[in-house]
């Protein structure tokens, strides 16, 4: 049991869960059946465990050098060893899991899972560091359409949407880390335009999402009340972002500003009366 809290303690449990409950409401909102929405979410999850616990076996020497006392790996609760084998192990369920859901489904997010598994590799130390996040999220809203029945690839609003989610996440999650990656010789793309740069293009990723959503509702006809309110919250939010950062260094408040403006646009990605499905 220690070692399997160990392992859950690496594999990025806030992210991966909130991934996971991403990937059932889309494929609510995608019209799948519980059975299939059912193992969407198992396939997600276990494909979200086997990245993040690649990412700390991956790091856990850098980890150790700048002292993340945080990381099981780091306070050796669990092995190197131990952790790739059960990251290797969730990504083979994943991979079965997602092909009981089709032919579609498997390729889209084996495709995902190759891209954020070369970001651990070594992608993340490289001014492409953002391009994983945005291929893997911009994939995301068609795993829930390609596990439908007919499957179909998902709009192209929700790609976009998913993958200015995507670079929004990556560019305001590497903001607290910049010191200590800079130490262990991580030069991704954020650490090389700057902390406030990056964090005012995170604001204005979220913001374009944002619009394309808002386009694929004025599509599937009038824009409802909750349509506005929705894009309305991202706006402000965004726009609140820019401004503080022009005003003054990227801090808490920012990297808050960002992940609450992220999430709303997530919620407005799978409350959109435009249908996912193209």
């Amino acid at each position: 049991m220690s070692t399997l809290r160990a392992l859950w303690g690496a594999s990025h449990p806030g992210p991966s869960v909130v991934v996971t409950v991403l990937a059932l409401a889309l494929g609510v909102a995608a019209g799948l059946d519980p059975g299939r929405i059912a193992l969407l979410g198992a396939a997600v999850l276990c494909g979200q465990l086997s990245v993040g616990i690649s990412n700390d076996a991956i790091d856990s020497g850098r980890d150790t050098a700048v002292g993340r006392t945080d990381k099981p790996l780091v306070r050796g609760e669990v092995t190197a060893r131990t952790a790739w084998i059960a990251a290797v192990a969730a990504l083979a369920v994943a991979l079965v899991l997602s092909a009981f859901l089709g032919l579609g489904m498997l390729v889209a997010h084996a495709v995902a899972l190759a891209s954020a598994w070369a970001y651990n590799a070594g992608l993340k130390s490289t001014p492409l560091s953002i391009l994983p996040f945005v291929v893997s999220f911009g994939i995301f809203p068609s795993l829930a359409t390609l596990s439908a029945q007919p499957p179909v690839i998902a709009e192209w609003w929700a790609w976009v949407a998913g993958g200015a989610l995507g670079a929004a996440v990556h560019l305001t999650n590497v903001l607290p880390d910049l010191e200590d990656d800079r130490r262990t010789g991580v030069r991704g793309l954020a650490h090389r335009i700057g902390a406030r740069p990056a964090a005012a293009l995170a604001g204005i990723a979220v913001l374009a999402g944002a619009c394309a959503v808002l386009w694929g509702a004025a599509d599937a006809g009038a824009p409802g009340i909750l349509a506005w309110v929705l894009f309305a919250g991202v706006a402000v939010l965004a726009v609140a972002t820019v401004v503080r950062v022009l005003v003054r260094p990227p801090d808490r408040v920012v990297f808050r500003l960002v992940m609450a403006a992220a999430l709303l646009l997530a919620v407005q990605l799978v409350a959109s009366p435009g249908s996912l499905a193209g």
